[in-house]
């Protein structure tokens, strides 16, 4: 099915913390739709962060799961993901407890890792950079 036949895609609805809410999908259109609904200043951001990981990864694979987009590697499961709140956006590295260095934000989860993108803030692109290509490498989530 086409992201176009999904009603929530036509007109996305923000959630929560301004969040899209974009249907489940696979592939480049969920994710783009994604970007072109994040609100104000996050959508320059998420397509700032859709290009250095795709920069990094060319091969990446894309999705839209839990209004989230993600970016794997095939074989390899999910490394990376991002994610609207009303003051930040939370890029999660699933496995950046094994990241050097690791990103700032703690996690339940053992394993993950968060960087929270503010408005105004400037992106370390050689650190982001550098976090891709590590994450890119380990062997990532699997979930669903």
């Amino acid at each position: 099915m086409s992201i176009k036949d999904k009603d929530s895609s036509k007109n996305p609805q923000l959630l929560s913390g301004g969040n899209p809410q974009i249907s489940k999908g696979d592939g480049r259109e969920f994710v783009d739709a994604y970007i072109s609904a994040m609100p104000g200043w996050k959508q320059d951001v998420g397509r700032k962060l859709d290009e250095l990981i795709l920069r990094s990864v060319p091969d990446a694979k894309v999705a839209v799961r839990w209004n989230t987009p993600f970016y794997g590697v095939e074989g390899n499961g999910w490394f990376i993901a991002f994610h609207c709140f009303s003051k930040y956006i939370k890029v999660t590295f699933f496995k950046g407890a094994s990241l050097i260095p690791m990103p700032p934000e703690r996690s339940k989860q053992k394993d993950t890792r968060y960087f929270h993108i503010k408005e105004n803030d400037q992106i370390d692109e050689a650190l982001f950079t550098q976090w891709i290509e590590q994450a890119s490498k380990i062997p990532g989530e699997k979930v669903f």
